[in-house]
């Protein structure tokens, strides 16, 4: 491999000034930066990662753990963090804990060994479930900062994205009473999660506030068959006229239940659930969709991290950034 050393001896110059010319420094002028980039890219020259992570005590890498890479919501939301990395010249890692509490640790301490500046994740179920967050306390202590998107432990001090999971569901079943709907439906496959819980919550509000009648809530286990819960519980309670589902996989499943039992959507039923566009087009009519913008929450919670990890030396306190959903009228609802 070529060194700054081999660099600077054919130019004659000095070894930092080849430095500050592959950077840019305007303490160098137009001239030289072109000799030497010139001669780094004959030669294919590349910069040693582990000696600059040495010299400068950065790694400019991101450790990123996610739950699901399956996902959509999820991936979109590493997209968002990729881009939004690489523009201020960081790398990004990605472990998948796949909803298991010690995969989620033992991501932390691989990569917590020198390998990452700092940490971007959404909880584990299993984490959530049994609500364990010493080993993010234990990385914070390390000096190593962390960003928790979606799914948050939030009695970790560390700065947060999420999304407005209770006002949405709220403003969602507030929609469908606006539609005239009497017997409004909940379907959650996400009951052990945070996320679930708030849209859980928020549509039991709505449900207070408006009718003062009884919720009517499905929760789906993993283990369940999805098409035959929901089949049962349309057959059971009949005069449903609305759903919230809280994920995108029970608003499509929703919809095709209804269809199957010949209900017309959205005369006789309509449908809302979590999704993103292209979910959406899974299902004739169209579902009406509570829109996270996934690729916005990976983005801010790169900019976040990032800047901690460039102002280190200033005390900054923790923040939590709400990103605003919005909710996408399509065929599965009343115009």
């Amino acid at each position: 491999m070529v060194t700054l050393k081999q660099l600077a001896k054919e130019l004659n110059v000095s070894i930092s000034t080849v430095s500050k010319a592959l950077n840019n420094s305007e303490e160098i002028g137009e001239e030289t930066i072109k000799r030497v980039k010139e001669l780094a890219e004959l030669y294919h020259y590349k910069p040693n990662k582990v000696a600059l992570s040495l010299k400068q005590n950065a790694t400019k890498t991101i450790g990123v753990i996610i739950p699901d890479i399956l996902n959509h919501f999820l991936a979109k939301v590493l997209f968002g963090i990729e881009r939004e990395a690489s523009k201020y010249g960081y790398n990004i890692i990605t472990c998948i804990s796949n909803e298991s509490l010690e995969q989620e640790k033992e991501s932390l301490r691989f990569l917590a060994n020198g390998s990452v500046d700092g940490f971007i994740l959404s909880l584990a179920e299993e984490t959530q479930v049994k609500n364990e967050i010493d080993h993010f306390k234990r990385t914070i202590s390390q000096g190593l900062p962390i960003v928790m998107f979606d799914r948050v432990a939030h009695d970790v001090l560390c700065d947060k994205v999420i999304v407005d999971d209770f006002d949405a569901t709220y403003n969602a079943t507030k929609t469908l009473f606006q539609e005239k709907r009497a017997k409004i439906a909940f379907i959650t496959t996400l009951d052990g999660l945070s996320v679930g819980k708030l849209r859980e919550r928020g549509y039991k509000k709505a449900i207070f506030d408006t009718s003062g009648g009884e919720p009517l809530i499905l929760k789906i286990k993993k283990k369940d068959d999805h098409q035959k819960k929901i089949m049962s519980f349309f057959k059971k309670n009949p005069t449903i006229d609305g759903v919230i589902a809280a994920d995108s996989s029970s608003g499509i499943i929703a919809i095709n239940t209804a269809l199957k039992l010949g209900l017309k959507v959205p005369k006789n039923i309509s449908v809302i659930g979590y999704a993103s566009k292209s979910d959406s087009y899974h299902t004739i009519p169209q579902l009406t969709t509570i829109r996270q913008h996934a690729k916005e929450i990976g983005a801010n919670a790169a900019q976040m991290l990032i800047n901690r990890l460039q102002n280190k030396s200033v005390e900054i306190d923790v923040k939590t950034k709400i990103v605003k959903t919005t909710l996408i009228k399509n065929k599965s609802t009343l115009r």
